[in-house]
């Protein structure tokens, strides 16, 4: 019997080349050009739960083309042990063909493609682009934010708040070894007066943001993405939803996005960030709330980038 052709190995790359692939204002844009392409189909993401509060997500998509799945570790315990919390990899596929083509470090594109959706948030909602940013937790994501924010929008300088000092300063001067002034805040709430940028990038094991913030300003909230967790106050968002406007990332909000839900709010009224690219909903005055729970198309978005820059498919 004859055996078909063995396919060649897909290239695994690691976090620094799966990075390398995904510079930011082209990730934003390819996350907008991913919500306007009907071919694009994402079921419900998995998360099966494991001992110790760690969970397992297991997330496919594909368009005409691409199909992907991202499979990898949520491991709470992980913290401050040197291991990393987030751990697995984005498989990448040829629909014509089904050939695997690229597996990229899952951790990577999960910070990526997280803070690449707020810089599109920003670039098409925030009432003021330019100014001092707000940071609110210095992890993976308070990194991969900045970088994003610097890279996309027009931040003057970045004030950075976080439970431990140490991690405040080192974010800070991540900020300032990209040029851009930078110091560490004891007090979240006084420092969010000064800045229309604010994100919130925290465990989410606790409210991190009360104060009412500029009426230009706007938040990018991300650390919370299960009902149960939140890092905004829920008298903050009722107050957002009636002097500006909020707006979730995708419809799976609806049973994700706790700071909204423990606000009591009506999170399937609420507009999408398809709605604002397919012009199905524009903004109005006011300060706003972008609440991004994550979606397996951003990962799409990422794969779909990378594959195209990826050395082995010019070759």
């Amino acid at each position: 019997m004859t055996q078909p052709p063995h396919s060649p190995s897909p290239d695994s790359l690691n976090a620094e080349a799966t990075a390398a692939l995904l510079p930011w204002r082209a990730l934003a844009d390819e996350i907008a050009a991913l919500l306007r392409d009907d071919s694009v189909l994402v079921p419900a993401r998995i998360v099966m739960p494991m001992a110790g509060d760690a969970s397992l997500f297991a997330m496919p998509a594909c368009d005409a083309r691409v199909a992907m799945t991202k499979l990898i570790t949520l491991t709470p315990a992980n913290a401050g042990t040197g291991r990393a919390s987030i751990q697995g990899d984005v498989v990448v596929f040829d629909v014509a063909t089904g050939e695997r083509r690229l597996i990229l470090d899952g951790p990577t594109i999960t910070a990526r493609r997280t803070a690449a959706v707020s810089l599109l948030a920003a670039q098409r909602l925030a009432p003021t682009r330019r100014g001092p940013l707000l940071v609110i937790g210095a992890g993976t994501q308070g990194l991969a934010h900045l970088q994003a924010f610097v890279a996309g929008l027009d931040v003057t300088e970045v004030f950075v708040a976080s439970r431990s000092q140490a991690s405040a300063e080192a974010l800070a001067q991540a900020a300032r070894d990209l040029g851009v002034p930078a110091r560490a805040v004891a007090d979240a709430d006084s420092a969010a007066a000064e800045c229309p940028l604010i994100v919130t990038c925290t465990p989410a094991n606790a409210v991190v943001l009360r104060a009412a913030p500029r009426a230009d300003a706007f938040i990018a909230a991300v650390g919370a993405f299960t009902p149960r967790m939140a890092e905004l106050d829920a008298g903050l968002c009722r107050d957002l939803a009636r002097t500006g406007q909020v707006v979730v990332d995708t419809t799976d909000a609806v049973h994700e996005a706790g700071d909204l839900i423990q606000a009591g709010m009506d999170v399937a009224a609420l507009p999408t960030l398809a709605d604002l690219e397919r012009g199905r909903w524009r903004p109005g005055p006011g300060p706003v709330l972008f609440k991004c729970c994550g979606w397996g198309g951003w990962d799409l978005a990422a794969a779909r980038l990378a594959l195209r820059g990826a050395p082995s498919q010019s070759r």
